[in-house]
């Protein structure tokens, strides 16, 4: 799962939090156990010892070792009941003292056996959601309410196609793509005018891929561009390595592209994203304002040719459908 590093670091700082938390209650609830039931801390340092006492007679051997394990363990059990029931007589659960996990499995380190637990999986997935959500209304971008009747049903008269077909068609591919999203993914360039739907489908996309567990970065070109600048050039405040989570992260959306400023810095990092994620098989959606002819007078030859000959492109047409949400709320 490719995200980002500022995400692991927040799931982690998390989970560091989730562990401190259990041994601070733990002390706590020692603490009270000490005064109330001594007896019981007592027996812990008791049994404590028997088992210091039997590793020795391991290392050591010897004709009767076995005997002496046998007596050992048959003791353990009686300060195990007396423990247990000097617990219940103060009013104590057995385990009272023992830190609470919120994650039994993993005791909230986040692995288990080095492989990543299902407890920090949906961390991943919350912070993921909660970053994006921070960026766009996420939360209202769903293929569930993309609305196909705010595209004319009429063949344009230049063209003959018609609008709500041909967002139809684009709609039911992001849902199938979604659905069975995969690194084997094809990358995706959204191009057409302001307000059809590029931003709204490239968002349920995302969901659909945080949800079965991808690890999904969003944001603007613009944003990506100056980020990325200060990074480079040596002024960001803190340690971000932005370019290696757009590089490395399972799906990279790139939206607005067009809008940046455009210096030699840009256009070689924009095309070494592109190129980067495209020679190693990780899928990038796109989504851009402008036409082809545009892309091409704004960028090197180089970057559009690896765009058009790497990319699966989704024409987006009709009209700003913002506009329309709006003249609908007047009438």
């Amino acid at each position: 799962m490719g995200y980002g590093r500022e995400i692991y670091n927040s799931v982690e700082a998390q989970l560091n939090e989730r562990r401190s938390s259990a041994h601070r209650l733990a002390r706590t609830h020692r603490a009270e156990v000490t005064q109330r039931c001594p007896r019981a801390i007592e027996i812990e340092r008791e049994i404590a010892q028997a088992g210091l006492q039997a590793a020795r007679i391991i290392a050591a051997g010897g004709t009767n070792s076995r005997q002496k394990i046998e007596e050992l363990a048959k003791k353990n059990r009686a300060q195990q009941k007396e423990f247990s029931e000097e617990m219940q007589r103060a009013g104590f659960p057995t385990d009272y003292m023992e830190p609470q996990f919120q994650c039994a499995a993993c005791q909230d380190e986040g692995y288990v056996d080095g492989v990543m637990c299902e407890c920090m999986k949906l961390l991943l997935r919350e912070e993921s959601y909660h970053r994006l959500n921070q960026l766009t209304p996420m939360k209202l971008c769903d293929f569930s309410n993309f609305d196909l009747t705010y595209y004319a049903n009429e063949a344009d008269e230049k063209t003959h196609i018609v609008p709500r077909k041909r967002m139809a068609d684009i709609f039911r591919f992001c849902s199938e793509y979604a659905a069975q999203f995969s690194m084997g993914s094809p990358s995706l360039l959204m191009i057409g005018a302001t307000g059809l739907g590029k931003t709204h489908l490239s968002l349920a996309i995302a969901r659909s891929a945080i949800d079965r567990g991808f690890g999904v970065i969003y944001g603007s070109a613009q944003n990506f561009m100056l980020q990325l600048e200060k990074e480079h050039f040596g002024r960001a405040t803190v340690d971000t390595d932005i370019e290696r989570s757009l590089l490395g992260c399972d799906l990279l959306i790139l939206d607005d592209l067009g809008t940046e400023f455009i210096t030699p810095f840009v256009s070689s990092t924009i095309y070494n994203l592109i190129n980067t994620r495209l020679m190693s098989g990780k899928p990038t959606i796109i989504s851009t304002n402008l036409s082809i002819a545009e892309l091409e007078d704004k960028y090197s030859q180089r970057v559009v040719s690896r765009i058009i000959g790497g990319y699966r492109v989704l024409a987006f047409i009709g009209r700003d459908v913002r506009q329309l949400k709006r003249m609908r709320e007047y009438e």
